[in-house]
């Protein structure tokens, strides 16, 4: 519990605070904790009957803290993961929600290990995932790294708005890649000018 608490300490340093920014589907979000999550658990914290922004501006540290672990963590069955992948497998939970268990489905499909890509973890995908990682130990977390980069910027080709999660304003890196590559190996991160090539179609 030490251990897994400690990650999602980390998460919520990456998270930061109250955020509702219009071109974000996920709405408000406080520690990286979505308005839609807290209405799904009935997070009502201004008593009025009804979850909108105002109750998640009033959401604590602690109690995100306790959401990350309980719902991001065991809920999905991230902690029956081999442990090389949990903590990036948590942390793209919290960011993408049941994308991060599909990006690492259709990894290990590719790998030659197949399950099924429906965001969820269950015997099948747990003896893919397990699988996959015997076969190729010293790699899968770099290979989960990357797949993560690559579905940030696929966001990015397909919807404008988002692009600026990917790309700053300078054509640099943003939050999304330089997130996902905290995550792999530095001789796997994209060189500035690799990335810039990458989202040059982006205008």
């Amino acid at each position: 519990m030490e251990r897994v608490e400690a990650i999602a300490r980390e998460i919520l340093t990456r998270e930061g605070g109250y955020v509702n920014d219009p071109d974000d589907p996920g709405g408000a979000t406080n520690f990286g904790v979505t308005i839609h999550t807290m209405r799904a658990l009935g997070l009502d914290l201004t008593g009025d009957g009804r979850v909108t922004p105002a109750d998640v501006k009033r959401l604590t540290y602690d109690q995100a803290l306790r959401i990350f672990v309980d719902e991001y963590f065991y809920a999905p069955r991230i902690d029956e993961l081999p442990e090389v992948l949990q903590d990036s497998v948590f942390d793209m939970q919290v960011n993408a929600g049941a994308n991060a268990i599909k990006i690492l489905q259709r990894l290990t499909t590719s790998m030659g290990f197949t399950t099924r890509a429906d965001g969820v973890i269950g015997p099948n995908t747990l003896a893919a995932v397990r699988a996959a990682t015997k076969a190729a130990p010293d790699h899968i977390r770099d290979a989960y790294g990357i797949a993560r980069r690559n579905y940030y910027y696929a966001i990015g080709d397909r919807r404008a708005k988002s692009r600026k999660y990917a790309r700053r304003r300078d054509g640099g890196k943003g939050g999304w890649i330089r997130r996902a590559e905290e995550f792999m190996a530095p001789r796997y991160h994209l060189s500035l000018a690799e990335h810039r090539e990458r989202v040059s179609a982006w205008g």
